[in-house]
């Protein structure tokens, strides 16, 4: 099996995933308007997916331990493929409501291209093939919104129709150049189904669990800066929506930027458990420098420090959870963990809605209270490794 083969081929897999994901996410509100979407509405319809998520990820992980990645992976990319095409075809609320569930439902290929990675990569690799995976991903969130942007000028249905048709692309790829990876595949092995139970035992586990809470934390503090970040550059900054774009894609890359060099930070510091506490403890101080800012200056310069050092959360805690797994459960643990992310997306965005009414800076001190946690987690965390 040609490691470096499959990674790159993952990575193409993964841009094109991201890109068609990020090109839909800002005409959400303005397409789904003529339907009578509002704001009360729309951010039901983008916890849709998440809850969705939520459910579908352990069991298409799981199904991925029983039946193989790539089969998995290929069904997932063809739901992404049918959710565009049904948004491009709606006629009512009810269908955009239909196809963000089913994105959702079948949006496993985040959890089962990790499982892939570490399916493939030795202990000392794994960081790195992780960063590689989760610059990808980041790549492709960072220019799919200024694709759609361009795209919706030929019409709001067309960046949704491309977005399938990418969606179909990834399939291609999948079936014709992807290697299967998990070699332990065993259709006779248990699981493949929803259980509260298994995401409470997988909590239980000393370094899993301390990982996966410690992830849930930084990603609602992260997706709760989000809709800080949205409302300041607008209500206080007076940005334009272009420039905000532009502020949010510089944002994505500083954190691609600093998941590229994972492998030399290695080098200098061993253990994940360590890169992950300090890089918490710089997104900590950023965070609240956020909420005492009242210029572009302070407010760009605290964002960016903060993207750079929230780039290594991911490799770091995959490379956890990986290390520390049994593999013949990569893909059911890997589900576990992306369905926590799921609704740390979603609760999130909506404590940080609640807030609001104090204040918009309130929103930066909540996203520092949630990585507080993540950092007394983190601490937890490193004492859970060396005692493993």
């Amino acid at each position: 099996m040609k490691v470096n083969r499959i990674i790159w081929v993952l990575v193409l897999i993964a841009i094109i995933n991201s890109m068609g994901f990020g090109i839909i996410i800002p005409l959400l509100y303005p397409y789904g308007k003529k339907f009578g979407v509002n704001e009360h509405t729309i951010g039901l319809l983008t916890a849709a997916f998440s809850i969705a998520q939520f459910v579908a990820t352990p069991i298409l992980g799981s199904l991925s331990d029983k039946w193989g990645r790539k089969p998995i992976l290929v069904i997932s990319l063809i739901g992404t493929a049918a959710s565009f095409v049904l948004f491009g075809l709606a006629n009512s609320v009810f269908v955009l409501f239909a196809a963000r569930i089913l994105d959702g439902l079948t949006g496993g290929n985040i959890s089962v291209a990790q499982a892939m990675v570490s399916d493939i990569s030795s202990p000392k690799e794994r960081a790195k093939n992780f960063g590689i995976l989760s610059s990808a991903f980041g790549f492709g969130f960072v220019i799919g919104p200024a694709v759609g942007g361009l795209l919706s000028k030929f019409g709001m249905k067309v960046p949704f129709f491309f977005a399938a048709g990418i969606a179909v692309l990834g399939v291609i790829l999948s079936m014709l150049f992807l290697k299967e990876t998990n070699k332990l595949k065993n259709a006779t092995l248990k699981g493949g189904g929803f259980s509260v139970a298994s995401l409470v035992t997988v909590l239980k586990k000393p370094v899993i669990g301390t990982a996966i809470a410690t992830g849930f934390l930084l990603t609602m503090g992260q997706f709760a800066m989000i809709i800080g970040f949205q409302t300041f550059s607008v209500d206080q900054l007076k940005l334009s929506t272009s420039q905000t774009g532009l502020f949010y894609a510089g944002f994505g890359i500083t954190g691609i930027f600093m998941q590229l060099l994972v492998p030399v930070i290695k080098k200098i510091i061993p253990m994940q458990s360590v890169i992950l506490l300090i890089s918490t403890i710089f997104c900590l101080g950023m965070m609240i420098i956020t909420g005492f800012a009242t210029g572009v200056i302070l407010f760009a310069i605290s964002i960016a420090i903060y993207g750079l050092f929230n780039g290594l959360r991911n490799p770091m805690l995959n490379a956890i959870i990986a290390d520390h797994n049994d593999e013949h459960h990569r893909g059911e643990v890997m589900g576990v963990n992306q369905a926590y992310i799921s609704i740390g997306q979603t609760l999130g965005p909506i404590t940080a809605g609640l807030v609001t009414v104090i204040s918009v800076h309130s929103v930066f001190f909540l996203s520092a209270f949630y990585i507080l946690i993540a950092l007394l987690f983190g601490i937890r965390l490193i004492l859970k490794e060396k005692q493993s």
